[in-house]
């Protein structure tokens, strides 16, 4: 192991990522600092921090997202190093050059490099140069409706509109037929300056029931770039993930070993450093195509965890504070059987409506082979102000089969009440027989929201699942 690089470290961040960077701390014997908006005062990450500040108000814009204010609790409590966790402002390339001004190291790539992969655009061009497979597309932005009519009868229907920045599914259409695509594209450009305010868009070529896969990345700030396997991410709503696992179901030794070696040169020639994610949609033949990088912490890195052996947290802390790959993760990456991830959200499971409130009890699931990440605690309080995600339930088993049943055992056992959880939905995913099998795609929710709206109104036959 390398040696410890900071003494002391801000997380920029709330919830379970931030008691996540927490316990990777206190492992490496590093002093942190929380912060909190007024809404996190009785939060779980301030208790277990070292030190806590309150930064603002509930609302994130104005805690969260405040760049002044969360540079200014780094200041006044002399810390060497930020970590972002996901989300907030883990890909804000100026967040990161303040912290560079600031003598504060920040943990992520350099700012350069996640303004480049944070536009999707440009994010595909230097894939493309780097002989990365992409979907065929349109050469740059466009910036009429007529250019998107021309690159959609070039590649041919259907085709998707999206957003250059950003990402959750806003800014994105897709387009079935010609007559469609004028209106659709006004719409994605609007939603896009609304959302990330910006309104480029391009076009690409749409997958109609592809996988979704993508590869961890390590890389330190020598050169030295490493892939640590991929994730299965195709079980979403609307483009937000609630199952992942490792390894994917579809993806062979062999064509794992040749998408590393490519994302190992394409990574260096871009000179990514520190952890990310490269994403991939993966079509009817198997083929996969780039999509974008997520230049962070996922929410979904325990299950490469899992299957690694490898601390994503602290190896992302060691590389900042200028560590060897080989001083920080053992090599050759080796994948030791099959990891599930649930997330856990405080919506109600049938309507996924929000569902904030107070927890009045709760009893978090063991054994071997299972952990939660969480900071929800009985007689906690969910604000309405930020994502719904309160837990992560990751399990390990020898194989999918077993990761299966101890998932389906795990949600049994969790008890969350007081407010609506996904944990019922979650357990007929697992129950259900297209999932147990791995014959699924990114188009499986919708399906399988209609096949039980069908039962529920007696237009399907039951099928029991032992």
């Amino acid at each position: 192991m390398a040696s410890v690089p900071f003494k002391k470290i801000l997380i920029a961040n709330r919830g379970e990522i931030a008691l996540r960077v927490i316990c990777a701390c206190k492992e490496l014997g590093i002093a942190t600092v929380a912060v909190y908006s007024e809404a996190d005062r009785y939060s779980l990450h301030t208790r277990f921090a070292d030190e806590a500040i309150c930064i603002g108000p509930s609302k994130s814009a104005r805690s969260y997202l405040d760049i002044p204010s969360v540079i200014s609790a780094a200041e006044i409590t002399n810390v060497d190093a930020i970590h972002p966790g996901y989300g907030f402002l883990s890909e804000n390339a100026g967040f990161a050059e303040v912290c560079e001004v600031s003598g504060i190291k920040f943990i992520g790539p350099r700012p350069d490099v996640i303004r480049s992969m944070g536009v999707k655009e440009r994010a595909r061009a230097i894939m493309q140069q780097a002989g990365v497979p992409i979907l065929p597309g349109s050469d740059g932005v466009l910036g009429t409706a007529e250019e998107a009519l021309g690159t959609a009868d070039r590649i041919g229907y259907p085709v998707i509109i999206k957003a250059s920045a950003g990402g959750g599914g806003r800014g994105m259409r897709m387009v079935s037929r010609a007559e469609d695509l004028p209106n659709l594209f006004d719409q994605a450009r609007n939603e896009a300056a609304a959302a990330f305010s910006c309104g480029d868009v391009y076009v690409e070529k749409y997958i109609t029931t592809p996988r979704h896969i993508e590869f961890q990345i390590l890389a330190d700030e020598h050169g030295e770039v490493e892939v640590l396997g991929e994730r299965e991410c195709s079980i979403q709503r609307r483009h937000q993930k609630l199952i992942e696992e490792s390894p994917s179901p579809r993806v062979s030794r062999e064509l794992r070993e040749t998408m590393a070696a490519g994302l190992r040169e394409a990574m260096r020639a871009i000179g990514y450093t520190n952890a990310g994610t490269v994403e991939f949609l993966m079509d009817e033949t198997g083929k996969l195509y780039f999509i974008e990088v997520n230049a962070r912490i996922q929410v979904e890195h325990p299950v490469t965890e899992m299957v690694t052996g490898t601390d994503l947290v602290k190896a992302q802390i060691l590389i900042a504070g200028g560590a060897r790959l080989d001083a920080v993760i053992p090599r050759p990456i080796r994948l030791t059987g099959h990891s599930i991830e649930c997330r856990i959200n405080a919506e109600n499971p049938d309507t996924f409506t929000p569902s904030p409130g107070r927890i009045t009890a709760l009893n978090l699931p063991g054994g071997i082979g299972v952990r939660v990440d969480t900071a929800a605690y009985a007689d906690g309080v969910i604000p309405p102000f930020y994502d719904s995600l309160i837990a992560k339930l990751i399990v390990h088993g020898r194989d999918r089969p077993e990761a299966i049943r101890r998932m389906i055992r795990a949600l049994g056992m969790f008890v969350v009440e007081g407010i609506y959880t996904s944990i019922p939905l979650h357990q007929r995913i697992l129950a259900d027989p297209d999932f147990q099998s791995g014959n699924f795609d990114t188009t499986f929710i919708p399906r399988f929201l209609a096949r039980e709206k069908d039962l529920r109104e007696g237009k399907a036959p039951l099928h029991i699942v032992a």
